[in-house]
């Protein structure tokens, strides 16, 4: 059997550390920029807190050294983006071509080599060595006047919280770096009549960098028959060591032929993704032609392995938890497809109870997996297997990307996991609890009126920084409900956004 992950280490990726200085300071000074640019450097690329390596790279001082590096980032096949300093003053219009051309992601770390000011000894070689004050002002003022997103970040460079927030955008930044040239591979089409998983490919290819594409499911089918029933034995010893298998799919119990059924679907949906060179895919319970159940424990199992999934045709949800999945990385929590299934109103516990019919990513389970087959009611084929658990409590995220006609946008709402008040004997399906910020009535009213899906992706993993990095790097409109969230106000925000993006054309 030929399983492997679709995550790697981020140490295979590079951010750039450069520095912005000028001459009019003299040799001796520049010499001690550069030791000093290249000490933070060196720091942050051996900090744990920072999952790729930080490559130091000469101090610029001229246009031409500025653009050549930008250019060189553009194809430097590992870099992911660049921690821009200003250790001292660097005129901006040095600058201009260089951010002009520059199409990797931006930081701009606002610090400064000394942490104190050295009260009994601070000269003015000293003040013009240590410029960032005012120095970080001019680089930014150009970057603004350019209209250029980027991250600003300010603080000493030894603080966790700069280390942290850095570690937050660098993990975006592999993640949009993943996303350019990604294939998504829609497995039949949409759910028929549904209209929130439709939308533009082809203006989400020019704006993320990803393609989707359709394909027959006889194209998934003619690899699950190939499958040897050694491969697919394996396959269930797997099943029997990692969850908790019902005893109707054990060795001789009455269903075990179901588990075969779905050993094969995940060995052949496995191959078809990895001969395509796929990152993510949909399926649709409406096209199932060929398939003896529709993929349950596979796509939760090819989600923990990396892959992002989007139920009944959903590619931009696909490629959201793809691209949460590369952010969140070697971290403790998990990342899964989402959808908003039913609500408790009780007025003592507002709540939603978050699930899907079968395709919940066993990386935000709490313990060990259920094994189970049970009759899915809609699809019209055998009972499928699936994974079924509950998710543990604590802070979370749900997010959406909403092709708005005239541009995509990225909703965020912040909610907290809480645990199941009691048992759910006869809901066979992984399931998490949650309430929504500020309360279900608000952040429901909110998802609406801003035209959220009802599939998301949601993470314990990832925050709202992480989302609004991403909707910085890939310049796209973002919207959050949260603990501050009046509707009033939520209102008036949505109509701002679209006056903007009317008006953004002249700018």
């Amino acid at each position: 059997m030929n399983r492997k992950t679709m995550l790697t280490d981020l140490k295979q990726y590079e951010v750039w550390f450069v520095t912005g200085s000028q001459h009019l300071y003299g040799e001796e000074t520049l010499k001690q920029v550069a030791e000093h640019s290249k000490e933070i450097a060196v720091a942050f690329d051996a900090s744990e807190a920072i999952p790729v390596r930080v490559v130091f790279k000469p101090v610029l001082t001229t246009p031409d050294s500025i653009y050549n590096l930008c250019m060189k980032a553009n194809t430097a096949e590992n870099c992911v983006g660049l921690i821009a300093w200003m250790h001292t003053f660097s005129p901006a219009k040095m600058w201009i071509a260089g951010l002009k051309n520059l199409q990797k992601p931006m930081c701009h770390l606002h610090t400064q080599y000394n942490r104190d000011i050295p009260w009994s000894t601070i000269d003015m070689d000293f003040m013009n060595l240590n410029q960032s004050a005012h120095g970080g002002r001019e680089f930014g003022f150009i970057n603004t006047r350019m209209r250029l997103n980027r991250k600003v970040v300010v603080g000493h460079w030894q603080e966790p919280e700069v280390k942290e927030k850095i570690n937050i955008w660098v993990r975006v930044a592999c993640a949009k770096y993943d996303m350019q040239g990604m294939k998504i591979a829609r497995i039949g089409d949409n759910m028929r009549q549904v209209a929130v998983t439709e939308g533009d490919k082809v203006s989400a290819e020019i704006k993320f960098g990803y393609s989707v594409n359709g394909y027959g499911l006889g194209d998934v089918v003619s690899f699950v028959n190939q499958v040897t029933d050694a491969d697919m034995e394996n396959l269930m010893q797997e099943y029997n060591d990692l969850y908790a298998l019902a005893d109707s799919l054990k060795a001789g119990g009455a269903q075990r032929s179901s588990l075969e059924e779905a050993a094969r679907i995940e060995l052949g949906l496995r191959a078809f993704l990895e001969d395509g060179g796929f990152k993510g895919y949909t399926d649709t319970f409406e096209n199932l032609y060929g398939l003896r159940q529709l993929p349950g424990i596979a796509s939760q199992r090819l989600m923990a392995d990396g892959y992002g999934f989007g139920a009944e045709g959903d590619w931009k949800t696909a490629a959201l938890v793809r691209a949460m999945k590369v952010m969140a990385t070697g971290m403790d929590a998990g990342t899964s497809f989402m959808e908003d299934y039913t609500y408790h109103f009780n007025p003592s516990n507002n709540s939603v109870l978050g699930s899907h019919m079968l395709e919940i990513c066993p990386t935000i389970a709490e313990g060990k997996p259920s094994c189970e087959v049970h009759p899915l009611g809609i699809g019209g084929k055998e009972d499928p297997v699936r994974l079924v658990f509950n998710s543990p409590a604590g802070d979370a995220i749900n997010a959406s990307i909403i092709d708005m006609g005239n541009r995509f946008r990225l909703l965020v709402n912040e909610v907290k996991a809480v645990e199941v008040e009691e048992p759910l004997p006869n809901l066979p399906v992984a399931r998490v609890l949650w309430q929504p910020l500020p309360d279900l009535k608000t952040a429901a009213a909110a998802w609406i009126l801003a035209g959220g899906a009802h599939h998301t992706g949601y993470s314990q993993a990832v925050n709202t920084e992480f989302m609004e990095d991403f909707a910085d790097m890939f310049d796209v409109e973002m919207v959050v409900i949260d603990e501050e969230t009046k509707i009033r106000d939520f209102k008036n925000e949505l109509k701002y956004g679209d006056l903007y993006y009317q008006l953004r054309k002249e700018f």
